[in-house]
């Protein structure tokens, strides 16, 4: 049986890959770019080699990040672009010292190009809030960028991505973390934090706790905000708030420790 939806909410099916004007900027959606023939099929340093599908030919010669927000509107490389109304690239400041990484859009952020902008966006914005950190000084994306689902009469039911279609969108990611270079890296939830982290990554076992990645001086595992809005009743979901906070304001302890001196110079937005 397939799960409730990530963002807490089915909806009719929008029409097939229609982009909302003014979404993005740069190339219209319906120029093609093509990808740098060096890009194609190269993975990124320290990624290995991959079999099957990859997003990697997809990827623009220009890894910054407005660049790739266009170019993975044209992104094929799995089979979920065909049925997801727009790939959801990541959103925040291109100097942002902390990256928040999810499983996949939802039915909303599918519409609108967004991520995070539904119930569990609304539980995320919250949650940051009361661990003391702006939502806007931080970039939030995810790990898999089309929003996979399956049919219930005109509802779109949330679908987990499979390991095949994870590992396509892989290069998108890396691109993202490999541009920003986060001081501290957060994976929301089981999917973001074993593709970050290894398949060993337990999130319930090991959440909260800071440590040292191939990522980022400071990486942390904890649970994704749709299993708040999963709670079975209030004093559930009051603790289970209560426990995502307590494990955002490490984040935000941590990026208070590096912040960095007065009068240094921050890279400029992209």
């Amino acid at each position: 049986m397939s799960e409730p939806s990530e963002e807490g909410q089915f909806d009719e099916r929008p029409p097939r890959n229609e982009l909302r004007g003014g979404l993005f900027s740069g190339a219209a959606h319906d120029d093609p770019i093509e990808p740098a023939p060096e890009a194609r099929d190269q993975p990124l340093p320290g990624s290995g080699e991959r079999a099957g599908p990859s997003a990697a030919p997809y990827l623009p010669t220009s890894r910054s990040l407005p660049v790739m927000r266009t170019a993975a509107q044209h992104c094929q490389g799995c089979e979920l672009y065909k049925r997801a109304t727009q790939a959801v690239f990541g959103e925040g400041p291109a100097n942002a010292r902390a990256m928040l990484v999810g499983e996949q859009p939802g039915d909303q952020e599918d519409r609108k190009g967004r991520p995070f902008i539904g119930p569990a966006g609304a539980v995320l914005d919250q949650a940051l809030r009361d661990a003391g950190i702006d939502r806007a000084s931080v970039y939030l994306t995810n790990a898999v960028k089309h929003f996979k689902w399956s049919p219930r009469g005109k509802r779109r039911l949330h679908t987990k991505p499979g390991a095949i279609e994870i590992a396509a969108c892989r290069p998108w990611l890396e691109a993202e973390i490999h541009s920003l270079r986060p001081v501290v890296l957060v994976a929301l939830g089981a999917t973001a934090a074993q593709s970050l982290f290894g398949a060993s990554f337990r999130v319930l076992r090991d959440r909260g706790t800071l440590f040292s990645s191939d990522w980022a001086p400071r990486s942390m595992g904890t649970v994704h905000p749709s299993s708040i809005l999963r709670a079975t009743d209030g004093a559930s979901k009051e603790k289970a708030m209560a426990d995502f906070v307590r494990d955002l304001r490490l984040v935000a302890a941590e990026l208070a420790r590096s912040e960095p001196a007065e009068g240094s110079t921050p890279a400029p937005p992209e």
